[in-house]
């Protein structure tokens, strides 16, 4: 009997959705798709003229999941012709799993309990790597590749490297994952992880919730990664026996995880010396220590997108805006990722604290993150919860977006500037 290869999560991820005992980096191999998320930007308006071309129909209807979440709800006539196109389109393939305006994909995807540890799937949008958190091997693709995988529930995936990000240490109180996200975009750069899978562990990951957790994946993205991965522990089996995953789907989670003596590379960082980040305009590499922005001030505060709006970025917020209000000038928008979230941050009280603060709340959608909705005006300055701060992506190319994490949006809304949320609760 030979000796078993040391493999990467991301190799044997990889291997078996191809059904292989290993895989080696550089190799291309075709890989069984367990999962196909596409939303209304994305996915049927795009699909179906293709599909209907080649008379095709999709491979397994029940290993697909539609969410309509960036056109809604519908802005303007061009909108309202997306999201009818969707919803007609669901209802003509029949399609068991829809998602119509209860929130942001990568939010309700694993919120359903679609997600699970050994699954490889694929998202019609950059953010996909979100599942990686639950050590699935999840990444975005394009039409025409997800035209493929609707029709043969197929694809190709060549093998990538693995670039491990260990965190020692624990983080301090207002200081969270988005923190340490930004600092590492920052640090190496929007092609820092290419053509890589980048993996996120160490004592600081594992002591993350999976709402944390999550963004640490979904900004996998903004360094160019493929994916996004974390090994499945308790915390992800506890997470998903609470959304109702059957345990019994849940068996031999242990074994999604990179053996020490695998080959990857590594970078090392140390979380307990960590400060809250801040990414200036246009880019999130241009990230720096929150006490560099202070002649910062914002008029626009907005707590939203699938990085910032989920409950524990709520419930961060109002940590700091509790019995208080939001600086005169400064307008705080809230964008809950998901109805789920925002109905708990209800029942906790997180969502009156943020109303009594000031704030007007937005729908469970993308929104101004993706373009879409509540924009924001001419010349605004704004400091977001979002993933990405390009110019132009969310209002006219004179809008300003600093992106940090929620509880640093919070304090810059309470006083009127940039500021860290530490120095409120001195």
């Amino acid at each position: 009997m030979s000796a078993a290869v040391s493999q990467t999560l991301a190799q044997k991820l990889i291997a078996r959705a191809s059904g292989r005992a290993h895989v080696a980096v550089g190799e291309v191999v075709t890989c069984n798709v367990d999962l196909a998320m596409f939303h209304d930007s994305s996915g049927p308006r795009r699909l179906k003229p293709m599909l209907d071309e080649l008379g095709a129909q999709i491979w397994d209807k029940n290993k697909v999941v539609l969410v309509l979440d960036h056109y809604v709800p519908a802005q303007d006539a061009d909108a309202q012709q997306i999201v009818q196109i969707a919803r007609d389109t669901a209802k003509q393939w029949q399609l068991p799993h829809v998602i119509d305006s209860e929130g942001i994909c990568h939010v309700v995807l694993p919120e359903r309990g679609h997600l699970k540890p050994g699954m490889l799937c694929v998202g019609g949008d950059s953010h996909s790597p979100t599942g990686g958190a639950f050590g699935c091997y999840m990444f975005g693709i394009g039409a025409t590749e997800m035209l493929g995988v609707c029709v043969t529930g197929q694809i190709w995936v060549q093998v990538p490297r693995t670039l491990r990000m260990h965190w020692s240490g624990r983080l301090q109180a207002g200081v969270s994952a988005k923190d340490m996200m930004l600092h590492m975009v920052g640090r190496f750069g929007m092609n820092g992880g290419q053509y890589q899978a980048v993996e996120f562990a160490g004592p600081a990951v594992q002591a993350l919730s999976m709402a944390e957790r999550m963004t640490l994946s979904n900004m996998s993205a903004e360094m160019g990664a493929q994916a996004g991965l974390i090994a499945a522990d308790e915390t992800t089996l506890n997470y998903l026996r609470g959304v109702g995953v059957d345990p019994a789907h849940l068996a031999g989670a242990e074994q999604w995880h990179t053996d020490e003596d695998a080959e990857f590379e590594q970078r090392s960082f140390d979380a307990s010396s960590l400060s809250p980040q801040v990414a200036a305009p246009h880019s999130p590499a241009n990230t720096r220590d929150v006490g560099e922005f202070a002649n910062i001030h914002p008029n626009i505060a907005y707590i939203g997108a699938c990085t910032g709006a989920k409950l524990e970025d709520l419930r961060a917020a109002a940590s700091v805006l509790k019995g208080q209000r939001v600086a005169a000038g400064v307008q705080l928008m809230v964008a809950p990722a998901s109805a789920r979230e925002q109905a708990q941050a209800t029942q906790e009280g997180v969502m009156q604290t943020l109303l009594d603060a000031g704030a007007t709340v937005l729908p469970n959608s993308c929104g101004a993150c993706a373009g879409y909705g509540a924009t924001f005006p001419e010349g605004s300055t704004v400091i977001s919860t979002t993933a990405r701060n390009f110019k132009g992506r969310m209002g006219p190319a004179s809008v300003n977006v600093y992106l940090a994490s929620p509880y640093t949006v919070a304090a810059s809304a309470l006083r009127g500037r940039i500021s860290d949320a530490r120095e409120v609760w001195a």
